[in-house]
């Protein structure tokens, strides 16, 4: 406590000692009734004590200490800036929004289903959602699919952020193409940043918008796919011409980092993401069903060798002709892939929901090996089969995991979406050796005899496929089969 200066007495020790003596009574309290020392009382028992047992007794009052009013200095948000060259799509955890109509949360734009009644839907021009991703990343593009992409163009704008407090504009107001009725890509400028906010301005008819899904792509790291590519060619269900023949990329092109934000990218941990609706255009007028598929292709690039024949393209089983031994690319073969199916059907007719091939020996029209993957909507796991065609006859199905059937129930020791597994695919003469690796698990062996088969006569020639091969042709036109592949490695 300390009194105003105005208030501060202080009083000398034979003051002092006169109060004393009128406390313990050895001055007569009549004396006291003088005005003069009634007042000198008053005033110094009640302030003058104070002063000395607070303050203390000096000839001048001790100056306050000054108040140090200088402003804490305030520690700034540390920016990061992540630096790295891969386009791969980035994960969402998260995703909220300004508003959303009744069972149209903002969840169902990042839910991974490209279904129509999967959307986040707003009424007003105006509203943001904001998509929170797994790890601070290097943003450089959206993949949008809106609801009725190819009747309305929507006007919208992004902007990126570390904290979810300051933003960075990274897309100026633009229009999505009304021309299209696909996801459309949309590149950002490059942004270091763990959200992403996407306004929707407005669209061409009205106040009410719908965003199906939405996709992020960039990197963390400058880790990439350690896939050799140099000798395949890709398929995707895409053409130019609106679905009439599916697009091919060649060798070259390919192994040079080709991207394509609907069907084929990578994921950022260096996997290569294969991904085939049910709709989209298909390799030829005789394929019921669209892939996404990787085409082997010996000749790597030298485009002076024919694709199709028994050529140095292509290989053979030992036990064909001598004339083709000497004249194919290879003879025998080993597939080795590692992947984990991130994705199939839930719609269409029940005898194909859930189906995808994800590897083949292809032959001249006829497939020695299709591998089957199968989960059904209702069982967590799924199953392994393999089909194996007769020249020019029937399929054989093997059951190696579960078994095929559309009413199967969820098989013991299934594979999960998601799961990582892998398989071998060997061939030496006509004996096929499959195997399921597993982690943890004690491999899966089914050997087909191809003794009878008829792939050892002349003219037969072989090559490898791997990605997906949707079969099912039935259900919504955006439902879709994908996965990823970790390692693809081919051998003759």
């Amino acid at each position: 406590m300390v009194l105003p200066k105005t208030h501060q007495l202080c009083i000398t020790n034979q003051d002092f000692l006169f109060y004393i003596d009128i406390i313990i009574g050895k001055v007569d309290k009549s004396q006291l009734l003088e005005k003069q020392i009634m007042k000198r009382f008053t005033q110094l028992v009640f302030f003058s004590l104070i002063s000395l047992f607070i303050t203390g007794c000096n000839s001048s009052s001790e100056p306050e200490k000054p108040v140090d009013k200088t402003p804490v200095e305030q520690t700034p948000v540390e920016t990061q800036e992540v630096i790295c060259s891969p386009l791969a799509r980035l994960p969402t955890i998260a995703a909220s929004a300004s508003a959303e109509l009744e069972s149209n949360a903002p969840s169902f734009a990042i839910d991974g289903q490209f279904l129509v009644e999967s959307q986040w839907r707003v009424a007003t021009d105006n509203q943001e959602i904001v998509l929170t991703l797994d790890k601070m990343s290097l943003v450089k593009g959206l993949s949008i699919l809106w609801d009725n992409p190819d009747q309305r163009s929507y006007s919208f704008e992004a902007y990126t952020s570390q904290d979810e407090v300051n933003w960075v504009s990274v897309l100026a107001p633009s229009t999505s193409d009304p021309q299209s009725n696909r996801a459309q890509y949309t590149q950002l400028s490059e942004s270091t940043a763990k959200y992403i906010k996407l306004v929707v301005l407005g669209n061409s008819i009205d106040t009410e918008h719908g965003l199906i899904e939405i996709e992020s792509f960039g990197c963390v790291s400058s880790s990439a796919s350690q896939i050799e590519l140099a000798d395949w060619y890709l398929s995707i269900p895409v053409d130019e011409n609106l679905y009439s023949k599916a697009k091919s990329i060649k060798e070259d092109e390919l192994k040079d980092g080709y991207f394509n934000h609907e069907f084929f990218f990578e994921d950022i941990e260096g996997g290569l993401v294969f991904r085939a609706p049910v709709s989209g255009a298909k390799t030829s007028s005789n394929t019921k069903y669209t892939r996404t598929e990787l085409r082997e292709m010996l000749r790597r690039g030298d485009t002076s060798i024919s694709t199709q024949g028994v050529n140095e393209n292509n290989w053979v089983f030992s036990s064909a002709p001598q004339d083709d031994l000497d004249q194919a690319g290879g003879i025998d073969g080993e597939l080795y892939a590692e992947l984990e199916v991130n994705h199939v059907t839930t719609t269409g007719e029940q005898w194909q929901i859930g189906r995808v091939i994800i590897g083949q020996i292809h032959a001249n029209d006829d497939e020695p090996i299709r591998v089957y993957y199968r989960k059904l909507p209702d069982n967590e796991r799924g199953s392994i089969y393999l089909a194996h065609e007769i020249l020019g006859g029937d399929d054989i199905y093997f059951e190696v995991l579960g078994n095929r059937s559309q009413s199967a129930d969820n098989p013991v020791n299934g594979i999960g979406l998601e799961e990582r597994f892998a398989y071998r695919i060997k061939v030496i003469g006509n004996e096929l050796t499959f195997t399921l690796i597993r982690e943890g698990q004690d491999d899966i062996r089914q050997i087909i005899d191809m003794t009878d088969s008829g792939y050892d006569q002349g003219g037969q020639y072989m090559y490898f496929k791997a990605g997906v091969y949707n079969q099912n042709n039935t259900g919504e036109a955006q439902d879709y089969v994908e996965a990823t592949f970790y390692k693809i490695d081919n051998s003759h």
